[in-house]
């Protein structure tokens, strides 16, 4: 069905889609080429919300050559005015003769419409092409379209033995400054990064992104802090209030101090409260509200008591594993926490999907291995 130079082609615009991967939230990162024949014409990806989709972009670097040229675009062209005009009517308009996609775009306002408009204005549409490899490149996108919530990343870091710091709490540093760099990546193309009040009271963390220029381009942009704090335990002086992002702090519904809201709400934050369950922020109710506020991936970079919850709510779907090559003992501190298992068929289990040295550690990423017959 699909050539060589289709694959090549549909790889480039996938290539392109990943330049904007810390830039385009909330919207999907998506990346087109032009070509008549064999030869690309145009090509151009999405960089920023409300700035030109990938497709007009291209169309403006083909100019007259895109008249019977093919596209290749990683997602399906939208068909829907919002911040910008129709890219199926672009399409139209520039005469082009096939549109090939990857994925459909599961937005409800798109879902199959792009290429219905296309097909009506006697277009060629195929659809599939390197279907995998685009749906991976906006999973946060997918999922919240698809289930309102955002893409659950958990991020953690261990000993070989499986511990995360000494019993006296000590835990700077497990992981060397190559890991420690490597992190800061993976905030930089979150939406949001999620913390308990735990993790705020025992480290003070900045939750921002701080890479060098020359390989980031978003130091303007920070991913949105939210911190879980049923009880407003957060101190209004703490470090992630002073690193120029926005801080959303998600308290109980029950028992809201208002003088310590009112304090932290001079710091900047915005102060929420949703339901509680056995004195916790309810983690469903958190990801149901992240997913309102336009929230792709959530990177979560907290203790083993919200690692652990989320784990066992069956809410991540993806744990990032820096393990370091050494050992803290029996008396360390754990990974997660997690109830004592009387069978082994019932420990969670996970897949391996990439297993990366960085520095002296190694970087794992795992996905929850579905459930038989699930």
């Amino acid at each position: 069905m699909f050539s060589n130079f289709d694959r090549t082609a549909m790889q480039r615009a996938l290539a392109l889609a990943a330049r904007g991967m810390e830039t385009t939230d909330p919207n999907p990162r998506v990346g087109c080429v032009i070509a008549r024949g064999e030869r690309i014409v145009g090509e151009g990806w999405h960089e920023r919300a409300g700035e030109a989709h990938a497709e007009v972009a291209a169309l403006r670097a083909a100019g007259n050559h895109a008249t019977g040229a093919t596209v290749y675009v990683t997602l399906e062209p939208c068909s829907h005015q919002g911040r910008t005009a129709p890219c199926a009517m672009a399409l139209t308009a520039a005469r082009v003769a096939r549109v090939v996609y990857a994925i459909e775009d599961p937005n409800p306002q798109v879902s199959g419409r792009g290429a219905a408009a296309l097909r009506e204005a006697g277009i060629t549409v195929e659809t599939g092409l390197l279907e995998a490899e685009a749906r991976e490149l906006n999973a946060g996108f997918m999922k919240r379209m698809q289930r309102g919530r955002p893409f659950v990343r958990v991020k953690l870091a261990m000993s070989l033995d499986g511990r995360t710091a000494l019993a006296n709490g000590q835990s700077k540093w497990i992981t060397g400054d190559a890991a420690r760099q490597d992190v800061h990546g993976w905030r930089a193309r979150s939406s949001a990064i999620m913390t308990g009040v735990g993790t705020v009271l025992a480290d003070d963390p900045r939750l921002d992104v701080r890479l060098p220029v020359e390989t980031s381009a978003v130091q303007r942009r920070q991913p949105l802090r939210v911190v879980l704090d049923s009880r407003l335990r957060t101190p209004p002086a703490a470090r992630m209030f002073g690193a120029g992002a926005e801080v959303l702090i998600l308290t109980g519904l029950a028992g809201l101090d208002e003088t310590r809201a009112a304090a932290l709400s001079a710091r900047g934050a915005r102060v929420e409260s949703l339901p509680t369950v056995d004195a916790r922020v309810e983690l469903t109710a958190v990801l149901d509200r992240l997913g309102e506020l336009e929230v792709n991936e959530l990177l979560v970079e907290a203790g083993a008591t919200l690692a652990g919850a989320l784990l066992r709510q069956g809410l991540t779907d993806e744990l990032v594993v820096y393990v370091a090559p050494r050992l803290l003992g029996q008396a360390a501190r754990g990974l997660v926490e997690l109830p004592e298992l009387t069978v082994l068929e019932g420990a969670p289990e996970f897949t391996f999907i990439e297993a990366t040295p960085v520095g002296a550690d190694l970087r794992l990423r795992l996905r929850p291995k579905p459930a038989a017959g699930g």
